[in-house]
């Protein structure tokens, strides 16, 4: 299954661009190892499964973002 995602950033109204894609990707990176952090320290409430699968998909998006900021950098990809 092909998903496409799409992140409205930040920007004023200038246009000018106030959270950078590399910032929004290591959030997402960041929020997953949080959560994985807690599950390992025990803390209750939390499905390890469920906060594995969601973490992985975290990291699937930063990816996502990550490859998308180099193909476009590298003027290798369009849209």
């Amino acid at each position: 299954m092909n998903r496409e995602v799409t992140l409205p950033l930040i920007v004023d109204d200038r246009g000018t661009l106030q959270v950078t894609a590399a910032d929004v990707s290591k959030l997402l990176r960041t929020v997953g190892g949080r959560w994985l952090r807690l599950v390992e320290a025990g803390q209750e409430g939390l499905d390890e499964d469920t906060v594995a699968t969601l973490t992985i998909e975290l990291a699937k998006l930063a990816d996502r973002i990550d490859v998308a900021c180099i193909a476009h950098s590298s003027g290798g990809a369009s849209g």
